[in-house]
């Protein structure tokens, strides 16, 4: 389990971004009152969690966030293999490889969970003409991001095994990530969290869309990671074993052109824009 707890959360270098609004900082920050507040969250260790961004225009379909697991186990030995269409027989497989999660510290802390968000895509989101407006009748368009958060802070599993499993009507595991009664249980948190009467500087900041938030604050900036625009990501290792059918091509798997291992020098703070996004220069060593 998770151990209870309001650690603080992984944070990004300091940069030179005077005046600018830090999004994923900002978005780490209501998160922390918001698993203060509601108990199917309480679980949440938040210094093991690292909000970062990743781009995505408005404009282009795709996801708004997304909560990634680094606690997964090292697979079982495997190989991928092709066999003819018309005889069955194989023709050519890949090296045995085990499949990894990469290690990504911050500190002395080890984070378990990422969780990004689409940047300037998750700004310019609304309860219109989506999923969730069933939910939330005659609410203002930017409830819609708050129960994104919501969202994906409840993908977090309290056994750590992964993304939290659900369970269908009958009692059986599913096999999907969103159970059936997953968007209703978000929107009924997110409701109980803003009946408690947080603070509204907390989450003011998700009732402007991208263009506003750069007029107000001339920038927006997040937290990426150095490999921009990737990020940690599950990773094939190949093993070296011998092969049983020498008869059979073997094809070498692609190798990692990643960090099997990322620290807080792998954080970096990029400014975006409704087009890219770009490193900003960190602040200069100032000795004592």
């Amino acid at each position: 389990m998770m151990r209870q707890g309001r650690g603080r959360s992984a944070c990004a270098p300091a940069v030179v971004c005077v005046g600018m609004i830090n999004y994923t900082e900002r978005i780490t920050l209501l998160m922390e009152d918001i698993v203060r507040r509601t108990p199917l969250l309480s679980f949440i260790d938040l210094s093991e969690v690292l909000v970062f961004a990743r781009f995505g225009r408005s404009d282009a379909e795709g996801p708004f966030a997304t909560c990634h697991c680094l606690t997964l186990p090292e697979s079982e030995p495997g190989y991928f293999f092709w066999r003819d269409r018309n005889t069955g027989e194989l023709t050519r497989r890949s090296e045995w490889f085990v499949t990894k999660s990469p290690i990504v510290r911050v500190g002395p802390k080890t984070i378990k969970y990422l969780i990004s968000f689409v940047l300037p895509r998750y700004t310019d989101q609304s309860l219109e003409r989506s999923r969730k407006a069933d939910f939330y009748p005659g609410a203002a368009g930017w409830l819609a991001k708050l129960d994104t958060i919501f969202h994906e802070l409840y993908h977090i599993d309290p056994d750590e095994s992964g993304i939290r499993r659900f369970v269908r009507a009958d009692g059986s595991d599913s096999l999907r990530s969103h159970g059936p009664r997953f968007y209703e249980e978000v929107a009924q948190m997110v409701g109980e969290y803003l009946g408690a009467s947080p603070e509204p500087e907390l989450y003011e900041f998700l009732m402007h869309d991208f263009s506003e938030l750069d007029r107000r604050f001339g920038g927006v900036v997040a937290t990426t990671f150095r490999n921009f625009p990737s990020f940690p990501q599950r990773y094939m290792e190949p093993l070296n074993l011998p092969a049983e059918d020498l008869s059979v091509r073997i094809e070498r798997i692609k190798r990692l052109s990643q960090p099997a291992v990322y620290t807080e020098h792998d954080l970096h703070v990029r400014q975006f824009t409704d087009a890219k996004a770009r490193r900003l220069p960190r602040r200069p060593h100032v000795a004592a």
